[in-house]
């Protein structure tokens, strides 16, 4: 998913109880047309300067998570290879700026614009006069022309990821001149200003056979200030170069590598000098900045052979070397180990870590397909045990950054459509979570039927197979708050604290963390938890919290540890079933194989259309089956469906963002998914690389990246563009 305008955004977010649907409160309080957005919470950190102070020349290897499978953004195995490489090499007619708003790209437009509203909508593009593909002809109306075809849904043979939009365009016609191109739609659409970003050359979108495998492994064609020189699926890296027909700025680099390196090796290819710019997690983000303030690191290999190995392995421990290599290693094992940890430290000094928040948050699913979570009464239950302000500085406190919990669906901080609709659920309330789940008929200390496993997690798309213990990791399944023992017959105990996310997900995708806890089997339940599990029917209110053992997951155990003892203290218990990283999201979460889960969604400039499928009410599908599109809660209404509907359908900006906030007050309502943080953004840079690093909300320069001038210098500080 793409959050700065090129790629495929989203196709891949006795008391009183009211259902979504007979919802009673001011659902626009705040929102009037005359209100003004805020700022983001955290800028773009990319060390700006102005062109003159870039050295000319160089290359930059910039590390990235895959090989992509195709350098097709409209197909449903891009990534965010793919996204890079768009943004470099192709058209974008808008692109995000800092507050994550779309704006004109003047490098291809001089101007779009609604010209008629009636009796059709008809947008002009007028196009800059000197942009032209590598091939050297001018980009037009029959790439217009083409990308709409392929993208419109009305002919199958076009292997498309998505069509929204697309499927609105009644025809496009070239305009006045060569340089203007005109569409008009069937239907009025208001993100009109999300189309034609990327936009492809019309050898790759004309035919089935072109758009399908043409541009899986090449892009002939370009329009960027680089272009794709090639793939190389040995080395895993994708090379780009200076495009000669560029008509902007010239690029200051003359090449960007964009080079495989997997998360948990990021550390050590940036200190041996791989990678010149990577996204780190937390742990990593440490030892840069423990690199660089020359502290924390000492040198316990001072002295020879008199420190014992006891010290040498308290000291690994310590600095983040990984436990199952030193833990039972001998003294010659340990101070090689050290030995190279000191070397890499040694190396990333060079570094230095620019942190912004992503254009993405971390939310606590809640699976209301069927099932203990079917009831709204005990989601909101769930929804009004936590502590979101906690959990927020939980992750971003220790990282320097604005810990706020994200109170939209559907916006962040910044965005026009923004507004803290959690009002409509409410915020943390233990006696009123307590309420709703005796109102639901649970009750404490009750009696339970003995079970011989966990209960799976309901839903039609259900696994059922026992695949618990089979993919559950080495940490496997465990009880939150089971007073259990390990085979010595001592209990463990831990308080769910750790280190934080630097990036959580499987867009899911993207990971975060450095070690920490997370509830570990055994952990006492919080003072004033009500005494004895919550019971109804013979069965205990036990709700399977998913999560994945993957490298940089160790964060996402820490909130879910964290939540776990916030719903055990209103008898909510957990048990925390852990899956292999890889099949998380594709058999766990989208499968509907969970109670709970966290992943994340991005935040995107046209909500009306990139979030209605994570949020639409599930249908049945032609063949019995339920299409819950991207809605991995199951948890949506009629309304909700009707307003993102009227949100994309008017033209009136004022009101299509009053809509947003109406629905998104209705969805917080239902309790299908409960926004939690904005992720944080840390990327290790090389110091002397400008103008790249945490760009938050804002679209990269890429012209501009490059290595600073000797004897100049950047400006204290993050920068705020």
């Amino acid at each position: 998913m793409s959050h700065d305008g090129v790629g495929s955004r989203a196709v891949l977010r006795a008391t009183a109880f009211l259902t979504a649907g007979a919802l009673a409160v001011p659902l626009l309080a705040g929102c009037g047309s005359d209100e003004k957005a805020g700022r983001p919470l955290a800028g773009p950190d990319i060390a700006h300067v102005t062109r003159d102070k870039v050295a000319e020349g160089g290359t930059v290897k910039w590390a990235m998570d895959a090989l992509p499978e195709t350098l097709n953004a409209y197909q449903a195995d891009a990534d965010a290879g793919t996204t890079r490489v768009a943004q470099a090499t192709l058209p974008s007619m808008f692109q995000l700026d800092a507050n994550g708003r779309p704006a004109v790209n003047p490098a291809y437009l001089e101007s779009a614009k609604v010209i008629e509203t009636e009796p059709r909508q008809v947008v002009l593009y007028k196009l800059n006069q000197q942009a032209v593909w590598s091939d050297g002809r001018e980009i037009g109306a029959a790439d217009f022309v083409a990308q709409w075809r392929a993208l419109s849904g009305k002919d199958s043979a076009f292997w498309t990821a998505r069509n929204a939009g697309y499927d609105r365009i009644a025809k496009i016609e070239r305009g006045a001149s060569d340089l203007q191109v005109r569409v008009t739609f069937s239907r009025p659409y208001a993100d009109w200003k999300s189309l034609f970003s990327p936009l492809y050359p019309k050898d790759v979108m004309g035919t089935p056979d072109a758009f399908n495998d043409g541009a899986r492994r090449k892009l002939k064609t370009s329009a960027g200030p680089f272009r794709v020189d090639k793939v190389d699926t040995a080395g895993k890296d994708v090379v780009l170069t200076r495009n000669p027909r560029w008509w902007g700025q010239p690029a200051k680099l003359d090449k960007i590598v964009l080079h495989t390196v997997p998360r948990d090796e990021r550390a050590t290819a940036l200190a041996d000098g791989k990678v010149d710019i990577a996204d780190v997690d937390a742990s990593t983000a440490g030892r840069i900045g423990g690199a660089a303030g020359g502290t924390g690191t000492g040198n316990p290999l001072v002295g020879g052979g008199k420190t014992s190995a006891k010290k040498l392995r308290s000291w690994a421990l310590a600095h983040g070397l990984e436990a199952e290599k030193v833990e039972h290693a001998g003294q010659k094992k340990l101070r090689k180990a050290i030995t190279r940890y000191l070397e890499e430290q040694d190396g990333l000094r060079s570094y230095e870590v620019r942190k912004s928040l992503e254009p993405a948050y971390t939310q606590l699913a809640l699976n209301g397909a069927g099932g203990l979570l079917a009831d709204e009464r005990v989601r909101r239950a769930v929804a009004r045990a936590l502590d979101r302000k906690e959990l927020a500085k939980l992750v971003l406190t220790p990282l320097g950054l604005p810990a706020e919990p994200v109170g939209s669906h559907l916006a962040l901080e910044g965005q026009p459509a923004y507004a803290d609709n959690s009002d409509a659920l409410g915020g943390q309330d233990t006696k009123e979570a307590q309420a709703l789940l005796s109102d639901a008929g649970w009750v404490p200390g009750g009696p339970v039927k003995a079970e011989k496993k966990a209960e799976k997690a309901a839903g039609p798309e259900s696994s059922t197979q026992d695949d618990d213990q089979s993919e559950g990791g080495k940490d496997g399944e465990y009880v939150v708050g089971e007073d259990d023992k390990n085979a010595d017959g001592k209990n463990e105990h831990g308080d769910g604290s750790g280190r934080h996310l630097a990036q959580d997900g499987k867009q899911y995708t993207g990971q975060g963390g450095a070690p920490g806890a997370y509830a570990p089997k055994g952990t006492a339940a919080p003072a004033g938890a009500v005494n004895g599990p919550l019971a109804k029917d013979g069965q205990a209110l036990n709700l399977r919290f998913v999560l994945p053992t993957g490298a940089g997951s160790e964060t996402l155990n820490t909130v879910a540890g964290r939540i776990s003892a916030m719903l055990e203290k209103v008898g909510i218990r957990t048990t925390i079933i852990k899956v292999p990283d890889e099949s998380y999201f594709k058999d766990h979460i989208a499968a509907g194989d969970f109670d709970l889960a966290l992943y994340s969604w991005p935040a995107s400039a046209f909500p009306a259309t990139d979030a209605r499928p994570i949020f639409a009410k599930p249908a049945p599908a032609a063949d019995g089956s339920v299409n819950v599109e991207q809605n991995y809660t199951r948890v949506g209404t009629d309304q909700v469906d009707q307003l993102f509907d009227q949100a994309a359908s008017t033209l009136d900006e004022d009101e299509s963002r009053d809509l947003i906030r109406k629905a998104d007050t209705r969805i917080w309502a239902a309790a299908g998914s409960i926004p939690l943080y904005q992720r944080p953004q840390l990327v290790g840079v090389r110091k002397t690389l400008v103008n790249t690093g945490a760009f938050g909300f804002q679209a990269p320069v890429y012209e501009d990246m490059g290595f600073l001038k000797k004897g100049a210098q950047v400006s204290p500080g993050p920068t705020k563009n």
